[in-house]
């Protein structure tokens, strides 16, 4: 269901970031060069804005700037396609960003006396590292490793939805979002070796 959702936000938001696509390239700027600009978005959002606190400007700043794993991608592909070393800086960025997100929420909850909720937050931050590092080593071994529940854009939304809910007065919603988050990394873990491990016997 999950990854429905994401084929259909994806064709919603062609319609939009193909012409941006389009002028940014048109421009001589570069797939890598947005990749990098939308990290250090995010991490402006994350660290300068919801580790003190301003969740909602966070939160804005974040979804505009992680909207951008859909901009350089697209750009990408109106070039011929993505170059190795592109892939690579997408997948690197993308764990600084996350790295981000999940430590300035950890952060802040700590600063609330939110304890419990922090660590929370830390199970997401390194349990979600070792589900990505689960599938890049899978891939680096030749085999394939694209299964789960909580996915990038899984871990993203939820933390987003208990920092929304928070905004409006909900207290509770992130630390419960990230403790669901976390149960869910754990299992996806899981899935991933499992899956792993069978093609490996095969």
């Amino acid at each position: 269901m999950a990854k429905i959702f994401r084929v259909s936000a994806r064709t919603a938001l062609s319609s939009v970031v193909e012409p941006i696509a389009r002028a940014l390239l048109r421009m001589g700027i570069s797939p890598n060069t947005v990749t990098v600009a939308g990290t250090v978005g995010v991490l402006v959002g994350a660290v300068g804005f919801a580790a003190r606190g301003h969740l909602l400007i966070a939160l804005v700043l974040v979804v505009v700037f992680a909207l951008t794993d859909f901009l350089d991608g697209t750009m990408a592909r109106m070039k011929g396609g993505s170059t190795r070393f592109g892939a690579f800086l997408d997948s690197s960025m993308d764990r600084v960003a996350d790295a981000g997100i999940f430590g300035s929420v950890a952060y802040y909850l700590a600063t609330e006396g939110d304890r419990w909720g922090m660590v929370a937050a830390l199970l997401c931050l390194g349990v979600g590292q070792i589900v990505s590092y689960v599938k890049a080593r899978a891939e680096g071994l030749g085999m394939t490793c694209n299964v789960g529940i909580a996915e990038r854009p899984e871990r993203l939304l939820s933390v987003g939805v208990g920092g929304l809910l928070t905004i409006i007065g909900l207290e509770w919603a992130l630390p419960a979002a990230l403790w669901i988050l976390a149960v869910l990394s754990v299992i996806t873990v899981g899935q991933r070796i499992a899956h792993v491990y069978k093609q490996a016997q095969a």
